[in-house]
């Protein structure tokens, strides 16, 4: 009897990894809105649209639907001159597609490339990082248990329009 497994996803997903572009940001925009508390605005969404780095900023498709996204982007590290870190702006899967690995492979998809280009393109990169809300105890056990993220300092009233608007510093040396 076969009726019922076809509504049942188990295990991790197979999926591609596909770039943001202007073609499909909206996509992006539509992810964003279902999975954040946040309103991101439309100046975040033409940067991503021009970035054009599916290394750092990618969809995950899963049978050719956008199911999550991740976006990220080389900054300074403010008292290092010379020195950037990755700063994770967004990471989402829409929530029917949780717990299937799609949020883990996002981060190892651009893990991977920076372990890849540590002595090439991104030789100036010494850590990667992100703002996590304080009550979001899942974002903190996924990042620190499966990455070995640290929590950092408590950064209060980062938030302006939700509820803790407190967060913390999630981040990984990579050097």
């Amino acid at each position: 009897n076969n009726n019922n497994n076809n509504n049942i996803i188990m295990g991790t997903l197979s999926i591609d990894f596909g770039m943001i572009n202007a073609d499909n940001v909206e996509q992006l925009k539509k992810i964003n809105q279902a999975c954040f508390p946040v309103t991101y605005n439309a100046s975040f969404y033409e940067d991503m649209a021009k970035k054009h780095d599916e290394n750092l900023c990618k969809f995950a498709y899963w049978n050719g639907f956008a199911v999550g996204a991740i976006c990220t982007r080389v900054e300074a590290i403010p008292d290092c001159p010379g020195r950037h870190r990755i700063y994770i702006m967004t990471l989402g899967v829409l929530a029917a597609y949780r717990n299937h690995g799609i949020g883990s492979k996002l981060v190892s998809s651009v893990l991977d490339h920076i372990a890849s280009q540590r002595d090439g393109q991104l030789y100036t990169v010494d850590e990667i990082m992100l703002h996590v809300q304080t009550s979001n105890e899942d974002a903190m056990k996924f990042y620190g248990e499966k990455f070995g993220f640290e929590r950092g300092e408590l950064v209060e009233n980062y938030y302006k329009r939700i509820d803790p608007p407190h967060c913390y510093i999630l981040r990984k040396k990579l050097r």
